[in-house]
């Protein structure tokens, strides 16, 4: 593989965390999707785990390490009836996560800001559209309370979460999403199919914008990242099963900007990307070792830098934001690795570090903090912050802005944020019909239980069941439409 020579990344090392910084004694989940399984911010850190009758997944403050044990059902969130797929807090308020379920559904979830002492059964919002298992959530990079699901029905919708409003339904992918990804300014995402075709999308209309079939050649799971620079970066299998990486231009997929084999491996590769040094940080399902990569503009574009190793076979993986790094230490990423074992699991913290003897204080980038302390510039530009840039409603007509960042001095901070998340009635769609026509009445249905049409039902009849019934009826109608619509296209092809 080429390796970067000269580059300020190039010793970057890891280290687990000792036993008592450890998160031990976890019943860590057995589903055989190819997920992450763990999500991870500066104050929680998220696990799904096993669990009688229903999908739990175990919330834990950043700060509470040692052994979990009996006590674990105290933290809990246990909503789904079926197991949890995948889990991504939000960008923009550190007590809120979603989840993606084999019940068909996706939730949020409004964490207390001291953390759980019962277990959480009551979702903030329930999002329901899917017809099949919900696979995979992904917040927008900068736009607030906009979330991207993609089900085994073989559909990507773009939420509202406060409003539980569908924005965008998206059908062009004729298998199983695998992955999803957002650009920097969340105006396009990658996503990666079963049907081996690599899409970069227009999340606002769900108009492919480019596509490459067979990005990779191998039968097993590939996954996606967009880059800042615009590139996607995607892991992948040849159909030798050789596990594979390659970089993409999505004004022209014609052809790889490069592409090379990693290993001869079985697990599934994953990637975490660390916008700010554009690192990307790949590591294997099953897996004893953690590769990582730099990307730049001098070809071959991607360099192997290193590899951290340890004794432990690693179940899937959570990142931390750049923000809840500890810059005092020279940390640039920490990732959390979920370790299964015979009857209980764990989760290790790794520190990836650049040494200090690699840090110059008489470069120009080298600055010194208002505290009096070395802080090592070059390794810390201003990272992405948990402000969002825009509103939902700002992002939908079409407007695209840039991540706010922030300062990542030693007193800084990680920018956690306390607000709660709050509901709201203001539904996209009302708003953009409402100004479109503003002569013909909207139809509007109260269900707080005491509009007139509450009032009107009859006795035993709840209105929200009623509207959860409505929203199940539509999907079908939309998906025998899709159906219909395929069919007429074969008859006419024959009929040419």
């Amino acid at each position: 593989m080429p390796i970067v020579r000269f580059s300020k990344f190039r010793h970057v090392f890891g280290t687990a965390a000792k036993p008592e910084d450890q998160y031990s004694d976890i019943k860590v989940t057995r589903t055989s999707w190819d997920s992450n399984f763990c999500a991870v911010n500066p104050k929680f850190v998220a696990i799904v785990v096993e669990g009688a009758g229903g999908g739990p997944f175990l919330v834990l403050p950043i700060e509470k390490t040692g052994r979990v044990g009996t006590n674990s059902s105290n933290y809990h969130v246990d909503g789904h009836t079926s197991p949890v797929l995948d889990l991504a807090w939000s960008p923009f308020n550190d007590n809120v996560i979603a989840s993606a379920s084999e019940d068909c559904t996706v939730k949020i979830w409004a964490i207390p800001n001291e953390g759980l002492s019962e277990p959480l059964r009551e979702e903030a919002v329930k999002l329901v559209q899917h017809e099949k298992r919900a696979l995979l959530v992904s917040w927008h990079p900068t736009a607030e309370h906009i979330l991207a699901s993609a089900g085994a029905d073989n559909m990507i919708y773009i939420w509202k979460v406060d409003s539980a409003e569908v924005l965008v339904s998206i059908d062009c992918h004729t298998d199983l999403p695998l992955s999803i990804s957002w650009n920097l300014n969340g105006s396009q995402f990658a996503t990666t199919c079963k049907d081996k075709t690599l899409r970069v999308i227009n999340p606002r209309n769900g108009k492919v914008i480019a596509e490459k079939e067979k990005a990779h050649e191998g039968n097993k799971s590939s996954k996606c990242i967009f880059l800042k620079t615009g590139k996607v970066f995607t892991l992948g299998f040849s159909k030798r099963c050789d596990r594979q990486y390659a970089l993409w231009d999505p004004k022209s997929m014609d052809k790889a900007l490069t592409h090379e084999e990693i290993d001869q491996a079985a697990g599934v590769l994953f990637p975490f990307y660390d916008a700010e040094s554009d690192i990307i940080y790949v590591a294997g399902k099953g897996d004893t070792s953690i590769r990582y990569f730099e990307v730049n503009d001098d070809e071959p574009y991607v360099h192997y830098l290193n590899m951290y190793q340890s004794q432990n076979s690693q179940r899937g993986l959570g990142f931390m934001p750049k923000r809840g790094c500890d810059s005092n230490k020279n940390e640039i990423a920490r990732l959390y690795s979920v370790v299964p074992n015979k009857m209980t699991g764990a989760i290790i913290p790794i520190k990836f570090v650049v040494p200090r003897a690699c840090v110059h204080a008489y470069s120009p980038l080298f600055h010194r903090s208002q505290k009096g302390g070395n802080f090592p510039k070059d390794l810390y530009p201003p990272c992405i912050s948990s402000t969002p840039a825009l509103t939902a409603e700002e992002w939908f007509s079409g407007k695209d802005k840039n991540p706010i960042m922030m300062q990542m001095t030693a007193d800084s901070g990680d920018g956690s944020t306390d607000r709660d998340f709050v509901k709201s009635n203001t539904r996209i769609s009302t708003i953009l019909s409402s100004s479109a026509n503003t002569s013909r009445p909207i139809s509007q249905v109260s269900t707080n239980g005491n509009g007139a049409l509450a009032a009107a039902l009859p006795e035993g009849l709840n209105i929200d069941e009623l509207l959860e019934d409505i929203k199940k009826l539509k999907a079908t109608v939309r998906k025998q439409g899709r159906r219909i619509a395929k069919l007429e296209a074969q008859l006419e092809e024959k009929a040419a």
